[in-house]
């Protein structure tokens, strides 16, 4: 019974036949196809013509589409060699939409018929849920390998999961996925003498389009010259095999598009695989289009290597550490750091990220082959040479800071002697003014009023020059670099202290001033080992002793410099005690002399004479001493 059945559904098979004006022969009943063989001779040269032009189209289309769903299927590890055969159990359809959608589709695992149905079905379910029209394709016409609607399904799913996903910059929002291939393919070869895109057939049966295409994105591969010489077959080889090495599935084949008309679907689904595979600007985003790659480059070069270079020069100038000594200069250049530092960093950071973002769009084109990225060119050597600086700047901050400080005190003890200085000018002034009275007044005859006052202003005059010393010595142990010109000031006022006691000393020598403020004492070594030095009274006539026959043993030797300035702040300050000292001993032996008795009698003259030889002397050995 089965078999009877079965042989009644091919009679009922044979019976059927195609839509009304479709005569391609796989539409065709076989009974139909038998006859039309039959009667093959019958037909007018128009219609073997279409039939011919029909059967070349599939043909071509079928070697097209296979080669594109093997494109997809080898990254599962599948191959399929005939289209129509090999997409009947729906394990490789489904496998195909699986690699397209990236997602995981159910299948039957069994090998009748029921299951190949179930799976070719599970495939069209899919693509109706992801609002793909299919007209007129059931699961039966896949699985008993319908040729016309195996390729019509294919062609499908080529629209949906590629060319549909075309986007050409400044596009109308209505065109359609062939319009905008068209209109990119347009914007792609604008500009090539002799070359208009308006179709998908004709405009490209020459080679020349498919050479222009690849030129404009990969102008280091292709003559455009030797192309315009070069024959139809010679161009479309020349092309497929480079698209080919730039990863584009070669599709198509020479002999295929050298005709007058090629197929449309098939140069459609090629370009678009150019067009898939070769750099775009993405939809809604930034990018680099292939006319502007030349133009971009350059300018990453300019800008990336202007800032490597600013880089590296004020690395150099962050790494001197050699500041200058002059507090204007140095707090010039630590604002110049700190305008650098919040002005021009910030600004340059900017630019770093300009650059950075430029190299971003540029990379797909370095990935593509269009741009060789040459050593030292990218971002993260600029950042490595970006980093040296930002290093050697915190360094100069941690050295420069500290150098301020240091300078802005050293110039507070810089005005600070400024103004002793001032205070002991004052002095010096007063202390003049005030021997000037009393030496009017002994010129008058009158008696001397102002020694106590006077000394009391020379000594106010020593302790500010003790003070300045002091302060000096630190300025010159740290270098000040206007030392100098305070150690001039400083040495000026010790000067003129030493000419006024000078004058005091003539002024007052006969006792008056050592009434004033002499000590009652007359321990000479208490006196010299004092630490704060010598009262006025002191040091310019000291302390007189009995003037006699023992005269010339009490006259005692001055300090030497050296014990004077061993307990002094300076040296300065020793020399100075050492030049009183010297003056107190003059008056004391001045004095000791004028005391002095000539004696009454031989003897005591002769007495009195050697002790003044002795004397006399005792000065020759100071003086030949110092």
């Amino acid at each position: 019974m089965s078999s009877s059945s079965s042989s009644c559904d091919d009679d009922d098979d044979d019976d059927v036949v195609g839509p009304p004006g479709d005569t391609l022969p796989w539409n065709l009943s076989k009974h139909e196809r038998r006859k039309r063989k039959s009667q093959d001779s019958v037909l007018d040269p128009a219609e073997r013509a279409v039939v011919r032009v029909a059967d070349e189209r599939d043909r071509v289309q079928k070697k097209t589409f296979t080669k594109w769903v093997n494109k997809h299927l080898i990254k599962v590890r599948k191959h399929i060699t005939d289209l129509y055969e090999d997409l009947r159990d729906g394990h490789n359809l489904i496998s195909l939409l699986e690699v397209l959608s990236g997602v995981t589709l159910p299948r039957e695992k069994g090998r009748m018929r029921f299951h190949r149905l179930q799976n070719v079905q599970i495939a069209l379910d899919f693509l109706k849920q992801r609002q793909v029209k299919l007209v007129n394709i059931r699961n039966d016409d896949i699985t008993d390998g319908n040729p016309k609607l195996t390729l019509g399904l294919i062609w499908t799913i080529i629209l949906h999961f590629q060319i549909s996903e075309i986007y050409v910059s400044g596009e109308s929002g209505d065109l359609t996925a062939k319009e905008k291939l068209l209109l990119w393919s347009q914007k792609a070869t604008e500009g090539y003498a002799g070359l208009r895109c308006v179709n998908f057939t004709s405009s490209w049966s020459n080679g020349r389009m498919f050479n222009a295409l690849l030129h404009r994105f990969r102008p280091d591969l292709i003559n455009m010259e030797v192309v315009s010489q070069q024959s139809n077959r010679e161009n479309l080889e020349q092309a497929f095999e480079i698209a080919e090495s730039l990863g584009v599935t070669r599709l198509l084949d020479a002999e295929d598009v050298d005709v007058a008309s090629p197929d449309e679907k098939s140069v459609i689904t090629y370009v678009s695989s150019i067009y898939d595979a070769f750099p775009k600007i993405p939809e809604g985003g930034e990018g680099v289009a292939a006319h502007e790659v030349d133009q971009r480059w350059s300018e990453y070069q300019s800008r990336f290597s202007s800032l490597l270079q600013w880089s590296h020069q004020h690395t150099v100038v962050m790494a001197n550490k050699n500041f200058p000594h002059n507090p204007v200069e140095l707090k010039a250049l630590y604002n110049e750091y700190v305008h650098f530092k919040e002005t021009e960093i910030p600004a340059k950071e900017v630019e770093k990220g300009h650059v950075q973002h430029l190299y971003k769009l540029l990379e797909v084109w370095m990935e593509f082959g269009r741009i060789k990225l040459p050593q030292g060119l990218h971002p993260n050597d600029l950042e490595e040479e970006w980093g040296k600086l930002i290093l050697e700047m915190l360094e100069r901050e941690k050295a420069l800071r500290p150098a301020v400080d240091r300078l802005e005190q050293l110039l507070q003890r810089a005005n600070k002697i400024q103004n002793l200085s001032l205070d002991c000018e004052e002095k010096l002034t007063l202390a003049k003014n005030t021997l000037q009275a009393d030496m009017s007044r002994v010129e008058s005859g009158a008696v001397v009023q102002c020694e106590k006052e006077l000394a009391c202003y020379l000594q106010d005059c020593e302790s500010l020059i003790r003070q300045l010393n002091l302060e000096l010595k630190v300025l010159q142990e740290e270098k000040y670099y206007q030392v100098e010109q305070l150690e001039f000031r400083v040495s000026c006022l010790q000067e003129e202290l030493v000419s006024l006691r000078l004058q005091c000393s003539s002024l007052y020598r006969k006792g008056h001033f050592t009434q004033a403020l002499s000590s009652t004492g007359s321990d000479q070594s208490s006196l010299r080992s004092t630490d704060s030095g010598l009262s006025l009274g002191h040091t310019l006539l000291g302390a007189v002793g009995v003037v006699g026959a023992a005269g010339a043993a009490l006259l005692r030797r001055p300090m030497a410099r050296s014990q004077l300035v061993a307990i002094s702040s300076s040296e300065d300050e020793g020399s100075l005690r050492f030049i009183y000292e010297l003056l107190g001993w003059v008056e004391e032996t001045q004095d000791l002399l004028e005391r002095s008795d000539w004696g009454a009698d031989l003897p005591s003259v002769e007495n009195n004479l050697q002790e003044h030889n002795n004397i006399h002397t005792a000065v020759e050995e100071l003086m030949s001493s110092h």
